[in-house]
Formats: structure tokens, C-alpha cells, sequence
């Protein structure tokens, strides 16, 4: 009976649990409300504060409008000291009463449940222990360690029961309690909370609001005035542009206006796909002054395609499509077919480029130039019998092209650093500091072709190694890696420790890039070998620029966009010469930038290896230098006793012949002397040798 009695307390208990925690996680989200609605009161009252710190394109200096705001600021602002009363009210009279109850009286409960099973379970195994005892005699100290386990076992079980059977009584109490204290702490922090509100909101205030509501009245109406008058421009406007909705207009009321030196519009560009298959995409196209720029949907700023100075442009027949034409480069290396939608953007198009290519856009009055030219623009939208007598005809005008023209299309800043020093850069780049957007600028090219023809020619490098009358210095270079490049730009930074560095100076480029709408970029073919990285001209095979590898101290990959890279270039010298100088140079590859910085890794390690075998191999060359020199010491030393050997050995001999020979010398000279000249030479050899 007990315990069917303890199992209807226990079922109880868990209803009272399960439902406590249900009104405990509804009062908490009113809690959590509550503090979100005071904080965004807040938040807003700061923001109405700092209205009159802004600075709207579109919007003057409205008094009217900053002294509103701010008295509103100071009403909403009193409103959130009510809000944040009422939270720490809510926090202390509602929370904190269930949050106790949960906490404490229920985990009480369950923890008194847990510990009055484990004493009903020690006090049946403590019965079965003693159930088993013999009739037999047997050890009494075993009989008296089984008695006093289920004295033990007993005992504890009656005072954890009383104690589990306690609380639970305890428990429709406390339940009640739980209930009633959070819900009469949330009504009188609501009470007080509505009467610090009315309090606040005082008779000059409602005046206030509604001289407010009158004057939103006014602007509304003034709003639907202008919106009418807006409806009314719309179908004005619609009625008149009816017939520009059509894709190909007519020619004869709209014509084509062919004296533009700049254009913009959607053109579909055709992008090969294999051997005979093709595809084509739509892309926004526009001209810059010598350039010719596209910007895909979503992209933040454009993009250069080709350089339409000088350039060749006619129209072409496409199998599939119509208004075609295409766009040669003045090498002839570079090309691109295009197709218009009408035919009158394909004839201004085709007319506007061909007036760019006469850089008619420099002159300073470029259409009344242009409706000179307007006769050749005409032929140009006629198909040109082939690309290379264009070439030849236009050969005269670029000779004859001035250095001014060049200098205003080049990409690189330099008069402009102080603008950019405007830039706020941090500790990591240099302050003050430039940024060259460009390697070699148009009036350094028309310096070194002078400088070529009086001539002073510049070095040219195959990559390959395939022909070249002198030797090149990388030709015994293991590494020979080539890759294509554009340089974006570079700038002079302060640490070279970290990619950070790298990180910070690409950030920066791009963000100038963007500001100063610098979007040409120069191409050229980057070759990674052991003992430096070169920037090659990939039309001229000229090296533009050389990094000696030993001062490359740090490259990097940008994080998320693989196609960028960089390297810092330690150098001997910067703006103060008595110092050196760190320059990162910032580069846009074929998604080849992890590639680009393995292979620096590698040229690195190659060349650290060889200058070890080097040095290892000029030690080794010293050791046999200073063995062959002990050697022929020793040679000369041996050489020496041996001649001292044998002259000792003819001194003895002298010796001896002298002690045996006295007495008759004098003799054998004067006879000697007689007879030389009957002896004959066999007989002066025969004496000289005695």
C-alpha cells in the first residue's frame, strides 16, 4: 500500500516538474523580451542622437528635422530607463522565484528519489544475504557481519524514506508557492512600469505628437501629389520609347551616329570551346579611353579586354549569327569577335572603335575630328579584304604617333601618390607611401626604344633556351617554370615577417584600383628559376623586370581568391638610403597563385642546396689544394736528401781515389799532355772519363 501510494506522489512530482519547467522557459522568454526590448529602445534612441552627424547624399542641412529627432531621442530614451526597471524588476520578483523552485525543491526531490532506491536495493540484497544462512552451526562472525549489514541496511532505508517522503509532502506546498510568487512579481513590475509610463508622458508631449502626426499628414500628401506627377511622366515616357523596345530599330528614323569616340552597352562576345565548337556570352561592354572594357552581371568594376589603340576592327559573316564584327589588336596577336543586337549599335560600335584606334578621343574636339573621319568609318563597317593590309596601311600613323598620346593611357598613378597616401594604411605598409599600378610606363618604353636604336638594345630571354647567340644567365638553372601573369601593383611596407603583409598590400591595391578606376593591367610571363624571378615582355621576349631570389624573403597566396599573389622584395635601399627597404609586389594569375608560390618555394630550395653543395665543394677544393702542396713538399724534401745522398757518395769515392793515386800524378798529367794528340777523340772521352 505504501508504495502504490509512494508511486502516486511520485507521478505527481514529475507532472509538477514537467509543467514548471513549461512555465518556467514562458516567463523566460518574457524575461529575454523584455531585456531585448529595452536594449533596442536604447539602441534607437542612440541612433535618432546621431542624426544630425550624418551626412545624406540627397538630403540638406533640416533643422526642423534634427531638432524632432532629438526630441523624440529624449522620450524614447526615458522610455528605455523604464524598460531596463522593469527587466531588473522581472529579473528579481519573477525569475528568481521559479528559477528556485526548479533549481532547488525539484532537483531535491529527484535527488532523494535516487538515493531512497539505492537504499531499498541495498536492503533487499542485505535480506537475501541473511535468507541464506544455514541451519547448521556456522561461523559466528559470518551470522553477526550478515545481522548487522541488514540492521545497517534497514535503518538507512526508514531514514532515507522518511526524509524522500517528507519533501514530497513538502512539494504541494512549495508547488503553490512556485506558482503564485513569479506571477504577483510580473504583475506589479508591469503596474509599476505602466505608472513611471504615464508619469513620463505628460500633456506638453501629447501637443507635441500630435503637431507631429499633422505635419507627417502634409508630407503624405505632398508625397501622393508628386507620385501622380511621377505616374503621369511615366506614361509619357512610355508612349514615346515605343518604338525603342524593338531589338532592331528602324535605321531610317533612327540612325546611326557615327562621330562617337565612347560607347557602352550589351554585346554577346564568342569564346571557343574546342577545335570547331564555340559558345557565346552576353557582357556588358564600354570604352575607356584606349581601352575596351567588359563587366559581367554582379561584378563590382570592369575588366580589360584589349587595347584598341591603333587597332583593327571590320566586320565578319558568323554561320549562326548576325551584326558581327571583330577586333584585332595591332600585332595581330589578339582578337575578338563581337556581335550587337541591331544593326545600329553594330555601326556605331564598329564606328566608334575605329575613331578610338585613330585616337581621335586625345584630340579636344573629338567629334567635330570624328566627322572628318566619318568616310573610313563607313568603310570599316564593310568587310576588309584581310587584317595584315590593314596593318600595312596603318603603319605610317603609329610612327608617327606622338609620345603625349602614350603617356595619357598609361595605367600607373605615379603623380597621384598623394591622393593615394590619403589611404588609411595601417602599421603594416609603409604611410605616404605610393602605389605603382604599372611596371614599365609608356614614356620608359619610347626611352629604350631610343635607347635601342642608337644602339643600346635591351636583353632579350628565351625562356626555352632554344636559340640566343649568347649564353643566358639562367641557362645552368635547374628550375625553369613559366607562368602568366598580371601585375596589379606595388608598394613599399614595412615588415617582411608575416603573410599578413601580403594580405594587407593586395587589400590596399584593389581598393585603390577601385577608387582611382585604374583597370589596365599588364601582362607578362613570369619565369621561376634558381637564381631569380624574371618578368618577361611575352610579345618582345624582353625582361622587364628582375628579382634576384636570395631577396625574395616572403610570398603568399591570398586566402580566398587563389588567382592573387605576392612577394616581398628586400632591397638595399628605399626612400632614406642608409636603410633597407621592403617592397611587396601584387600580381592576378590564371589560378595558378599555390603553383606560383610552390615553385618559389621550390627555386628557394634548390638554391639553398646548392649553395650548400658549393660551399662544401669549395672547402673540399682547398683540402686538395693544401694536399698537393704538402705533397710536393714532400717530393721536394725527398728530392733534396737524395741529391745529398749521392753527393756524399762521390765525395768517399773522390776520397779513396785520391789516397791510391798520389805518387804517379804528376807523371800520368805530363804524359796525358803529351799523348792527347795521338789518342784521338774516342781516347780524350776514355781520359776524361779516367
Amino acid at each position: 500500500q505504501t508504495r502504490s501510494l509512494l508511486g502516486v506522489f511520485e507521478e505527481d512530482a514529475a507532472a509538477i516538474s514537467n509543467y514548471i519547467n513549461q512555465l518556467f522557459q514562458a516567463m523566460h522568454r518574457i524575461y529575454d523580451a523584455q531585456n531585448e526590448l529595452s536594449a533596442a529602445t536604447h539602441l534607437t534612441s542612440k541612433l535618432l542622437k546621431e542624426y544630425e552627424k550624418q551626412r545624406f547624399p540627397l538630403g540638406g542641412d533640416d533643422e526642423v528635422m534634427t531638432s524632432t529627432l532629438q526630441q523624440f531621442a529624449k522620450v524614447i530614451d526615458e522610455l528605455s530607463s523604464c524598460h531596463a526597471v522593469l527587466s531588473t524588476q522581472l529579473a528579481d520578483a519573477m525569475m528568481f522565484p521559479i528559477t528556485q523552485f526548479k533549481e532547488r525543491d525539484l532537483k531535491e526531490i529527484l535527488t532523494l528519489k535516487e538515493v531512497f532506491q539505492i537504499a531499498s536495493n541495498d536492503h533487499d540484497a542485505a535480506i537475501t544475504r541473511y535468507s541464506r544462512l544455514s541451519k547448521r552451526k556456522e561461523n559466528e562472525k559470518i551470522k553477526a557481519e550478515v545481522t548487522e549489514d541488514v540492521y545497517t541496511s534497514r535503518k538507512k532505508q526508514h531514514q532515507t524514506m522518511m526524509h524522500y517522503f517528507c519533501a514530497l509532502n513538502t512539494l504541494q506546498y512549495k508547488k503553490k508557492i512556485s506558482l503564485l510568487e513569479p506571477l504577483l512579481g510580473y504583475m506589479q513590475a508591469q503596474i509599476s512600469f505602466f505608472k513611471m509610463g504615464s508619469e513620463n508622458l505628460t500633456e506638453q508631449l501629447e501637443e507635441f505628437l500630435t503637431n507631429i502626426g499633422t505635419s507627417v499628414q502634409n508630407v503624405r500628401r505632398e508625397m501622393d501629389c508628386e507620385v501622380e506627377n511621377m505616374q503621369q511622366t511615366i506614361e509619357d515616357l512610355e508612349v514615346a520609347s515605343d518604338p525603342l523596345y524593338l531589338p532592331d530599330p528602324d535605321p531610317i528614323k533612327f540612325p546611326a551616329h557615327r562621330n562617337l569616340t565612347q560607347k557602352a552597352g550589351y554585346l554577346n562576345t564568342r569564346n571557343k570551346t574546342g577545335l570547331v565548337s564555340s559558345s557565346w556570352e552576353r557582357q556588358f561592354y564600354f570604352t575607356q579611353g584606349g581601352n575596351l572594357m567588359s563587366q559581367a552581371r554582379g561584378d563590382v568594376a570592369g575588366g580589360l579586354v584589349m587595347d584598341i589603340d591603333n587597332c583593327s576592327v571590320m566586320a565578319v559573316d558568323c554561320e549562326d549569327r548576325r551584326y558581327c564584327f571583330q577586333i584585332t589588336s595591332f600585332d595581330g596577336k589578339k582578337s575578338s569577335i563581337l556581335q550587337a543586337e541591331s544593326k545600329k549599335d553594330y555601326e556605331e560600335w564598329i564606328c566608334t572603335i575605329n575613331n578610338i584606334s585613330k585616337q581621335i578621343y586625345l584630340s579636344e574636339n573629338p567629334e567635330e575630328i570624328a566627322a572628318r573621319v566619318n568616310q573610313s568609318a563607313l568603310e570599316a563597317v564593310t568587310p576588309s579584304p584581310s587584317f595584315q593590309q590593314r596593318h600595312e596601311s596603318m603603319r605610317p600613323a603609329v610612327q608617327s604617333r606622338p609620345s603625349a598620346a602614350r603617356t595619357s593611357s598609361t595605367g600607373s598613378l605615379g603623380s597621384d601618390s598623394a591622393a593615394l597616401s590619403a589611404l588609411s594604411l595601417d602599421s603594416l605598409v609603409a604611410p605616404n607611401t605610393p602605389i605603382q599600378f604599372d611596371i614599365i610606363s609608356p614614356v620608359s618604353e619610347d626611352l629604350s626604344g631610343q635607347a635601342k636604336s642608337s644602339g643600346q638594345s635591351g636583353r632579350r630571354t628565351n625562356p626555352f633556351g632554344e636559340s640566343g647567340g649568347s649564353k643566358p644567365e639562367t641557362e645552368d638553372s635547374i628550375l625553369h617554370q613559366l607562368f602568366i601573369v598580371r601585375f596589379l601593383g606595388s608598394m613599399e611596407v614595412k615588415s617582411d615577417e608575416s603573410p599578413d603583409v601580403v594580405y594587407e598590400t593586395m587589400r590596399q591595391i584593389l581598393a585603390a584600383r577601385a577608387i582611382h578606376n585604374v583597370f589596365r593591367m599588364t601582362e607578362s610571363h613570369l619565369l621561376v628559376t634558381c637564381d631569380c624571378l624574371k618578368l618577361i615582355d611575352p610579345q618582345t621576349q624582353v625582361t622587364r623586370l628582375q628579382f634576384p631570389l636570395p631577396n625574395v624573403v616572403l610570398y603568399a597566396t591570398h586566402q580566398e581568391n587563389k588567382r592573387l599573389f605576392g612577394f616581398v622584395l628586400r632591397t638595399s635601399g628605399g626612400r632614406v638610403d642608409s636603410r633597407q627597404s621592403s617592397i611587396c609586389y601584387i600580381f592576378e594569375s590564371n589560378n595558378e597563385g599555390e603553383k606560383i608560390c610552390d615553385s618559389v618555394g621550390l627555386a628557394k630550395q634548390i638554391a639553398f642546396h646548392a649553395e650548400l653543395d658549393r660551399k662544401a665543394s669549395e672547402k673540399q677544393k682547398e683540402v686538395d689544394r693544401v694536399k698537393e702542396k704538402q705533397q710536393k713538399e714532400l717530393n721536394k724534401q725527398k728530392q733534396i736528401e737524395k741529391d745529398l745522398e749521392e753527393q756524399s757518395r762521390l765525395i768517399a769515392a773522390s776520397s779513396r781515389s785520391n789516397q791510391s793515386g798520389t805518387e804517379g800524378q804528376f807523371v800520368v798529367v805530363s804524359s796525358s799532355q803529351s799523348e792527347d794528340s795521338d789518342l784521338g777523340e774516342d781516347g780524350k772521352k776514355k781520359r776524361e772519363s779516367e
